[in-house]
């Protein structure tokens, strides 16, 4: 049998590709790592969003007797739907990249195309772990409020989407180093966040601070946190650095943000904070949409989907093509703040 009848083995279907890369684990990252999005696999290619308006009044007083006239509102209700993106890598294994490729040791060949077409699929370079990289930048995005393509550009604006308007900018004002101005700023930071919530914080809830680099190293130093940790034994890690540590200060954790290596296509601002709130139920949601094959349709949606295709005219490649159709959305992103290092 040649090699690349191999590839048409059981091993390289789209189903049993498809099932082994739901057994490697998943890439570490920053935000993937903290568990903030709640996974909904959909059978359809859009997410139904439905907004409910509760509104909670003092209801006025009445002597005994007297006509009632306190009925409760009923709320107000809007559907919305929103397509999910497709993510998309491929790699073409070539007939001369396997011409050498024969039996050695106690390896088949069947064994060596394995680890072959493993490196090229889940590998460090690999097509999933490009869609890993895909999806952190989908993450940071939607902390922020968006759903952003590569090049910037906007897919959705949450503020927008839902007729909410984006709160402003917090000037932390770090430069002046001034004592008792910052745990202020956050707890006004979380009574604001906790009251936008209506609800959606819970006794479990936290905020975190992705911060960007000269942020981060603005605020470690500033007076009120250092004399906060000045007796604590998580004062020395802090006079150490800590670049791309984490630490907590009035009740936040405060995140050196550490996006992709180029420092440019995932990253927070230098002198940007960006405050998001964890364990709190239905802000943010990673809707999972069911693959485009047939095997799929109508199906709870995976997170990966790895397709083969064969060379059928003239049997000199075979590829694999590794998909996603997430959609990271922010369903509250009333409840999202940003700051600033500068005044």
């Amino acid at each position: 049998m040649s090699i690349l009848n191999l590839f048409r083995a059981d091993a390289f279907s789209e189903v049993e590709l498809t099932s082994q890369i739901e057994r490697i684990p998943h890439v570490p990252t920053t935000l993937g790592d903290r568990k903030i999005f709640d996974d909904n696999p959909i059978r359809t290619t859009a997410l139904a969003v439905e907004e409910r308006n509760g509104v909670l009044s003092v209801v006025p007083m009445s002597q005994r007797g007297e006509p009632t006239n306190s009925e409760r509102d009923t709320e107000r209700r809007k559907m919305r739907y929103f397509e999910a993106p497709r993510i998309f890598k491929g790699d073409t294994i070539h007939a001369h990249e396997l011409q050498n490729i024969r039996e050695f040791g106690q390896e088949s060949v069947m064994m060596q195309l394995q680890t072959e077409v493993a490196r090229r699929l889940s590998g460090p370079t690999g097509i999933l772990r490009t869609l890993d990289f895909t999806e952190e930048f989908h993450r940071l995005a939607a902390a922020q409020g968006l759903l952003l393509d590569k090049d910037g550009s906007v897919w959705y604006d949450w503020y927008d989407e839902f007729q909410i308007v984006r709160p402003a900018e917090i000037a932390f004002n770090l430069e002046a180093n001034i004592e008792y101005t910052i745990r202020p700023l956050c707890n006004a930071l979380e009574r604001s966040m906790a009251r936008s919530s209506q609800g959606a914080f819970t006794t479990e809830t936290s905020i975190t601070a992705l911060c960007g680099d000269y942020f981060y190293d603005k605020f470690t130093t500033h007076v009120d946190v250092e004399k906060t940790f000045k007796n604590w034994s998580d004062a020395a890690e802090l006079r150490e650095g800590g670049a791309f540590k984490a630490f907590r200060f009035a009740g936040i954790d405060w995140i050196n943000y550490r996006g992709s290596d180029d420092n440019q296509q995932i990253k927070i601002g230098d002198d940007k904070v960006k405050f998001l709130p964890e364990n709190a139920p239905g802000i943010f949601e990673r809707a999972l949409a069911p693959g485009e094959s047939f095997e799929w349709i109508n199906t709870p949606g995976k997170e990966r989907y790895v397709v083969p295709i064969f060379d059928r005219d003239r049997n000199s490649w075979w590829r694999m093509e590794a998909y996603g159709f997430p959609l990271h959305i922010c369903k509250r992103p009333e409840v999202l703040r940003s700051g600033r290092a500068g005044a």
